[in-house]
């Protein structure tokens, strides 16, 4: 009988070597490469390989793209739409975040459309009816607590649901691997077994996943590309506040994302996180701005804050939480080249209030409106917005989706907005005042 070859691979970024480390010299990180089964290969002999099915285009049948409504809005909207027939979603988070909590409410309004199945490696069936009866979820949701793949599938094959959410997949193991519950081999070899089984039944299928300090599901990486969704459970330990983004989606959009509220009776939406984000202060305030940003279909508005405070040492730090920290290098080297400010003496610390993630360039108006606030010390009115992105020259550049951002600035009280000039739609009522500007002088000459 031959002998059993194996590898070890990292348990961070997938790298395989033939010899174990204590560091991978891939990602770099330390006693993260564990010892894998390898397939052992065919044996040698003359085999006839089936040539695959080939058709064109027009002989394929399109699907009907109908999708289920889980009635929670948010997190429909994160989807796209609804839950598609067929598709498989990986949910990553923090232990504790409140991920269980969540999909126990979506099973529990998936119900209506047919069975659904939850799994559950990590607690027992009486466990999770406690946390069930709290949340009000009613006794029609299948319940498995099995953490071999092979057991669980062949259990999916007897009651043929029509969803089934698997939680957690770092406790499931494949009986045909030698590796242990959690390493990368048996994340990845589970992750596939459900998904071709999701493919073939046509079963929408939820994979809850946990995540490593630096915010990537915990494993490899690699299951990213086996699934069609991937979303992230974020939010502070401090606070009730929870958001769901979608990083990838086949379905949709990856600019989404769902705002949640933990509460004693389970995640509850928030409809308008504007209210969250931007701070109850009846008086301007130096240092902090008025942003109309946009998440995926959704405006909301969102506080820029910034602090300049002078230092001793020869190369200032700039900190950010919020904000791509490029994009503070950049609108500080502005500031200094075409607006003569000094801020080479100045530390620069900038915040988005609320832990949103703002990943458009639109908010490096707000952003500089805010650092040149801070420096004179002088307050920004609080019935203001800005929308902009500053370009090296010092121009305002343009922005999408002006109208709405402008639309929720007149829902949100907000009386005055500055935006591009070159955006601006002739022969349109914003309901507001909105002041078109080139670049970032005259902005600054107008609010201060």
């Amino acid at each position: 009988m031959a002998k059993s070859k194996t590898q070890f691979v990292c348990g961070e970024c997938g790298y395989a070597s033939g010899k174990w480390s204590g560091q991978c010299p891939s990602c770099g990180s330390w006693n993260t490469m564990t010892e894998e089964l390898v397939a052992s290969a065919p044996a040698a002999g003359r085999s006839v390989a089936v040539p695959g099915r080939i058709v064109t285009f027009d002989k394929i049948p399109l699907e009907s793209g109908k999708r289920f409504r889980t009635k929670i809005e948010e997190f429909d909207r994160v989807l796209g739409g609804g839950v598609v027939p067929g598709g498989v979603a990986l949910a990553g988070g923090e232990p504790g975040i409140g991920k269980s909590t969540l999909f126990l409410q979506v099973a529990r309004n998936l119900t209506a459309y047919g069975n659904v199945l939850y799994v559950s490696g990590e607690e027992s069936p009486s466990q999770i009816k406690m946390r069930a009866k709290r949340l009000g979820v009613e006794d029609n949701i299948y319940l498995m607590a099995e953490t071999e793949v092979g057991s669980i599938l062949a259990g999916v094959e007897q009651l043929a649901p029509k969803f089934l959410i698997v939680d957690s997949i770092q406790t499931l193991y494949d009986a045909n691997l030698s590796s242990a519950p959690g390493s990368v081999g048996q994340v990845r070899g589970c992750a596939s077994r459900i998904t071709q089984a999701a493919k073939q039944m046509g079963m929408a299928v939820f994979i809850v996943g946990h995540v490593t300090k630096e915010g990537a599901i915990a494993g490899p990486r690699v299951l990213e590309h086996i699934v069609d969704t991937v979303l992230y459970f974020e939010g502070e330990r401090t606070s009730n506040l929870r958001i769901l983004r979608a990083v990838k989606n086949r379905f949709g959009s990856t600019d989404e994302i769902g705002v949640f509220e933990m509460r004693d009776a389970g995640m509850m939406e928030v409809k308008n996180p504007t209210m969250l984000f931007e701070g109850d202060f009846g008086q301007d305030m130096s240092g902090v701005s008025i942003f109309a940003a946009t998440q995926g279909t959704r405006p909301m508005l969102l506080e820029i804050q910034a602090l300049c405070a002078h230092t001793q040492l020869n190369i200032p730090r700039r900190l950010v939480s919020g904000i791509d920290q490029n994009r503070l290098y950049m609108v500080c080297a502005v500031l200094e080249k075409k607006i003569g400010l000094k801020l080479y003496q100045q530390d620069i610390f900038v915040n988005v209030a609320g832990g949103i993630k703002v990943r458009e360039h639109a908010a490096d108006l707000a952003m500089a409106i805010s650092i040149v606030s801070s420096l004179r010390n002088l307050g920004v009115p609080r019935d203001t917005a800005f929308i902009g992105e500053v370009g090296l020259s010092g121009e305002i550049r343009h922005v999408a989706q002006l109208s709405k951002r402008i639309a929720e600035c007149a829902k949100m009280g907000i009386e005055r907005v500055f935006v591009p000039k070159n955006s601006l739609e002739r022969g349109v009522d914003y309901k507001i005042r909105v002041e078109g500007v080139g670049t970032l002088s005259d902005v600054l000459a107008k609010v201060f």
